[in-house]
This record gives C-alpha cells, structure tokens and sequence, in this order.
C-alpha cells in the first residue's frame, strides 16, 4: 500500500465514513428513528454508543444501540480497538518465541493458552509428552479455569450492583496467582508450557498451596451459593435476562459456558479428549434455560468440577520427567546446558530456529479454555516459524450472540448480559 494510500485511511473522514455505515445499517433495518415522542416523552427514540471507553463493557467493547425509550431495539457491535495482530506475529517468530504471546489473548486465563499452542503444535510436529507433564498441564488450566470464573462472578455481581462480593472472590484469585508464583515463577503471565511438556516441575512449595486450596476453596464456593443463589435482587437481575435459545447459539457459533447453558451439553475435554482428561472423572454442567442466570449455574458448577479434576490429578500424579528428551524437538534442561558443550548447542538452535515441522503438513487442535473451544490452525512450511497460523478464539464466537440477545432488553440490563457472556477482547481482537 502506498504512502497516501495509508494516509488517506488514517485521515478523520476515514473513521467517519466507517461510523456512518454503522449507523446506516441500524437505520436500513427500521424506520427513521423520532427524535422525541410527544404523547410519551419516555419512548423517546435515539442510538447510544457504549463504549469503547465505558468502563463496565468488559474491555475496549463498542456497542451501538437503537433504543426506543429504555428498551433495546437493535444492538449492533463494533470490535478492533485492542487489535494486536497477533497471528501475524506468530508467523514471524518460533513457535516457542510466540509463546509469551498467548498470555496476553484471554488474559485472565494465559495457562490455558499456552497449552493450546503447545498441543497444537506437537500435533503437527508429533511430539512425545511425558506423562507427569500431562498432568502437570491439567492441573494449571484448571486453576485457570477457576481464576477465569472468579473475576467472571466478582464482574458479575458488580454490575448488578453489589461491590464488596468482587473484593471476595479476588481474595480467592489472590490464592491461585502465588500458586502460579510457586509453580511458574509468575504470577500472571506465566508462559510455563513448553512444546513437549511444561517448563519446570511442580514445586513442593506449590503442591502444598495446591492442596490447601482445594481443601478450603469448595467451602468458599457453598458460601457464594448461599449468597447469591437465593438472593432476590440477583436473581431478578439475571433470570429470563438475555434469553438465547439452543438453535441460535449453534447457529450462532457459540461455544463454552454460553453454549452449554443453552442446553448443549458440548466440551472439548469429553469429545475431541487432550491430555489426560479420559484419565479423570467430571461432569459437563449443562442448563436448559439459557438466560443470564443459567450461565451463572453452568460456570459456579464447573468449578466444583475443576476442583474434583485436580484432586484425581494430584492422586495420579506420575513420576519421571516433565519435557520429552528430543534435542530437535524440546529445549534441554538447564543442567545440561550449563555442563555440557551439547546441551548448550541444542538449547541456541531451540532458541534460533525452533522445532521444524514438516513441510506441508498443517494441523488444528483445540482445548477447553474457559470460555470455550480455543484452537489454533497451523500450517507449515518445513521452518521454525508457521508460515500461517490462525486462532479460533471463544470470545470472537460469543461476542456475536450479544447482537441476538440484547434486543428487546432494557438499557439498564446491557452490561449485566455482557458480564454473563464474559467476553475478553484481547481474544476478540486478535
């Protein structure tokens, strides 16, 4: 593109000519909007912008939205505002190298990221992992998971008005990241996966914050029930809220806690399995109701089900290594980079060129993130680097179902639906 080219699509008029079509095509769906109604002045008609900038949209989230006094009659969404291009950046770095950047996509849940892109590309690559890293893996998603739902319902329960409940459960999260600490050595970015197995062992320091957290969180969780479960105001709030039916989430594309609480009861970690999950025993929390409130239901339950993954984890917890031990394919463990003049080599050619799939061979794996199917399609070119690699990220998928579900709400009701959908936009706009 040439220069002027360039500037003429930065140039103001650009993004005007951009919001005009938005507007328009409100506008082409319905009659002209009436300004103000002079028999009820309360079924006033105009379009609100919400967001970007709005601080309880859950992220750099635009809506547009026709209202007819304080109902919603057309939601229309505008995305792109934390555009990163990170799978164009994927395809200029080793797949390792990328790694760290999967932590910034759903950052609320950056361990599950990482083992998607681990699991994809050892798929592609036919890479061996340990079986003490499998399980090592689960472990980390599912607390993620945990962590993931927990700002969920804090956000949640602060939209509908309640402020000291986010204070708890970040108590909670508080926990989970000096697991990470111990485990990872971060707290938030953790970049701990490697392809074929995880970067380090699991601490004694960590298993023992891991216990205790599985012993004391569930009580944590029956005193949310209490909470919550019966309490007026909430309920009201979500119940027959933001109501979408079985057939328009799978028209739709939805996916994760979304999807299942629309009454289809699908989960990766059942039906296409990774890791070990065959291995361990849960259920797939499914509502049929598929309002505001079922989706509160699904994700509290698939926490009980998170911490009854990792018990049967730390009871089966296997000994031996937690990388494979393929120079070409995994990087060496610091010892025998250190010590020896092989290890060293094997870990700069790791660190320079990174492991070569075939060439032509192209692949796509997904896992159960905490907001849904979260895949990756790599396809190779025999390098160290994909020569292209696409992201099927959950979020992307259910910020649609936003413009089926909040028509017909009232404004009042928008930020708690966008809550109880839990997008997150640095997935979104990848």
């Amino acid at each position: 593109m040439k220069l002027k080219d360039i500037q003429s699509k930065a140039h103001p008029t650009f993004f005007k000519e951009h919001q005009k079509k938005l507007y328009q095509s409100l506008e082409d769906k319905h009659t002209t909007i009436e300004q103000v109604d002079v028999d009820d002045p309360l079924n006033t008609g105009m379009i609100l912008n919400m967001g970007p900038q709005h601080p309880a949209t859950h992220g750099v989230l635009r809506l547009m939205l026709e209202l007819r006094g304080e109902s919603i009659v057309k939601t229309k969404l505008d995305i792109g505002y934390l555009h990163r291009g990170v799978e164009k950046i994927a395809e200029n770095k080793t797949y390792q190298e990328f790694m760290p950047y999967t932590d910034r996509m759903d950052y609320l849940s950056p361990y599950s990221n990482n083992v998607a892109l681990c699991t994809a590309v050892e798929k592609i690559a036919d890479v061996e992992v340990p079986e003490r890293a499998h399980y090592i893996r689960m472990i980390g998603s599912e607390l993620a998971r945990i962590s993931s739902h927990l700002l969920w319902l804090g956000t949640l329960v602060m939209d509908a008005g309640a402020v000291s409940f986010f204070i708890w459960t970040f108590r909670e999260r508080e926990k989970i990241y000096d697991i990470m600490d111990n485990l990872t050595g971060h707290r938030f970015t953790v970049s701990h996966a490697r392809i074929g197995g995880v970067a380090n062992d699991i601490t004694p320091e960590a298993m023992g914050l891991i216990k205790e957290f599985i012993e004391t969180f569930p009580q944590e969780l029956k005193d949310y029930h209490k909470l919550l479960d019966r309490n007026r105001i909430f309920y009201d709030r979500n119940e027959n809220v933001g109501v979408l039916t079985t057939e328009d989430a799978l028209d739709i594309g939805a996916t994760g806690p979304v999807l299942r609480a629309s009454g289809y009861a699908f989960d990766i970690r059942k039906f296409t399995p990774y890791a070990r999950y065959t291995e361990v025993e849960f259920e797939v929390p499914t509502r049929l109701e598929g309002d505001n409130l079922a989706r509160y239901y699904v994700r509290m339950e698939e926490m009980h089900e998170s911490i009854r993954i990792i018990r049967q984890c730390l009871d089966k917890l296997p000994g031996g290594p937690v990388r494979t031990d393929n120079a070409k394919q995994a990087y060496p463990s610091k010892d025998e980079v250190y010590y020896s003049m092989e290890g060293m080599i094997h870990d700069f050619m790791m660190t320079d060129t990174g492991i070569c799939p075939p060439e032509g061979a192209e692949a796509y794996h997904a896992v159960e993130a905490p907001k849904g199917e979260l895949g990756y399609f790599i396809q190779s070119d025999g390098t160290g680097h994909p020569w292209r690699l696409k992201i099927n990220a959950p979020s992307f998928a259910n910020l649609q179902v936003l413009e089926n579900i909040l028509d017909g709400e009232m404004i009042a009701d928008t930020v708690v639906i966008i809550g109880g959908v839990d997008p997150v936009m640095g997935e979104a706009d990848k």
